[in-house]
């Protein structure tokens, strides 16, 4: 038997329940029901059984450039209107690594600075 994943975990300085937040609006995730505004965690559960995005306080900021991240792919929008509603969210464009074919991505920073990239989806 191998072990699954149930938490991905990230490390925030700030409120983990404002990030939580944040990418439970940018990926509909629901937030637990036990989590509030100023605890020192905050979870995000996949209704469909997939991992969980778990926000903690740590003390120290961030350093460098992630060692892990999200490659997002767009459902039901073209990657620049999934972009456009990441920014509205809180979100800072960092690159854009869009080829002239189409293909490529956009590298996002969340509130907190953790990177992530919104691909091409299936409208673009």
């Amino acid at each position: 038997m191998h072990p699954t994943i149930r938490h991905i975990t990230f490390d925030c300085t700030g409120d983990p329940y404002e990030l939580a937040q944040f990418w439970g609006a940018l990926l509909g995730l629901p937030l637990s029901d036990d989590d509030k505004p100023g605890d020192p965690e905050a979870l995000l559960e996949d209704p469909s059984g997939g991992p969980g995005l778990l926000f903690v306080r740590v003390e120290e900021g961030k350093a460098a450039k992630n060692r892990i991240h999200f490659d997002l792919k767009p459902a039901g929008r073209t990657r620049a209107e999934e972009v456009q509603r990441a920014l509205h969210l809180g979100a800072r464009q960092l690159a854009d690594h869009t080829r002239p074919d189409g293909r490529g991505w956009i590298v996002l920073a969340d509130p907190e600075g953790n990177e992530f990239c919104v691909e091409r989806g299936e409208l673009g």
